[in-house]
């Protein structure tokens, strides 16, 4: 009985040891961007999860804001008082924790339009490059019409209709899942058009074209066979498209019509500090921008680094 715990660690040991020697994390410990982008990515990953217990004040319970608080430059400054290392906002709100629970916020929306994308792109790539026909004819000409509308035009419409036909009590409830649909009815046709090259490739392979004379099920083919060899340049552009997701969903909640108030995200912080910003308490929307500028950048320099190393051409 004592063997197996043994054997399983000596299984990990040596997975990791395999993971850790290849090429890809060899270009990764040498890639200083892709290291540092890393690090912020996993830093405020890690503050955001565990907003709760590492923040001073929690910014959505109403009954832990203090108007007596209200507009404290940050604690370098005079007037600035400890815990409230960024300063208050007009409501007394802890602009270090909103920042946080922002970029939660932030986060969690933009991987997840990014994951419904992809979904949804990998699928219609995968049909039409396969089966082709009048049935790639229909997608590509559907992912025209898709391409042919702005990206902010179709999220705020989506956004607008979503927020009208549901009942107030509901809105605020519903705002990040209304964000996400908005923001993946667009971006799936990047993700089509990339996985359907590729596919049109990989099916005049001979392991397809030997899978079909044995009569492997079409099924079977595009799932197994294709699908793992069209998942590694479909990564590489979500992750390229995480930012611009990230950034998606701030424009809209700058103007509106994204996350509300009373969960802010940080394009609502932005909107709601830029008020505020010719009164004085410039710090309000500055740290919220400069926040999303590094999630932004980090997110970038690391899909660039990916890019790079996943290409063949550069290896």
């Amino acid at each position: 009985m004592s063997v197996e715990p043994k054997v399983e660690r000596e299984t990990l040991r040596v997975h990791f040891a395999r993971l850790w020697d290849s090429d890809l994390a060899w270009n990764f410990r040498n890639s200083p961007l892709a290291v540092v982008s890393a690090t912020v990515l996993l830093v405020i990953a890690f503050t955001s999860i565990f907003a709760g217990v590492l923040m001073p004040q929690n910014p959505f319970d109403i009954m832990q804001l203090f108007l007596d608080k209200a507009n404290l430059p940050p604690v370098w400054s005079e007037g600035g008082a400890m815990p409230y290392v960024l300063g208050t906002d007009m409501q007394g709100r802890d602009v270090l924790s909103a920042i946080v629970y922002g970029s939660r916020i932030s986060l969690v929306i933009g991987v997840a339009s990014v994951a419904v994308s992809m979904t949804i792109g990998v699928l219609v790539g995968l049909l039409a490059g396969y089966i082709g026909g009048a049935l790639d004819n229909f997608l590509m000409r559907l992912a025209d019409a898709v391409m042919s509308i702005p990206t902010l035009l179709v999220a705020i419409l989506v956004s607008a209709i979503f927020r009208g036909l549901l009942p107030v009590e509901y809105r605020d409830t519903f705002a990040p899942l209304i964000l996400v649909l908005a923001l993946s009815l667009t971006s799936w046709v990047v993700y089509a058009r990339m996985v359907r090259a590729v596919t049109m490739v990989e099916a005049r392979k001979e392991y397809v074209m030997a899978a079909r004379i044995i009569n492997v099920p079409r099924r079977r083919i595009i799932l197994k066979h294709i699908l793992p060899n069209v998942m590694t340049p479909a990564l590489v552009t979500g992750t390229l498209n995480l930012g611009l997701a990230i950034l998606a969903e701030a424009t809209l909640s700058f103007l509106g019509v994204g996350m509300p108030s009373a969960q802010p995200s940080l394009g609502t912080l932005i909107r709601l500090g830029n008020q505020y910003f010719f009164s004085g308490t410039w710090w309000i929307v500055l740290f919220p921008a400069l926040q999303l500028t590094l999630i932004i950048l980090a997110v970038n320099l690391l899909g660039d680094w990916l890019r790079d190393a996943l290409n063949p051409k550069l290896k």
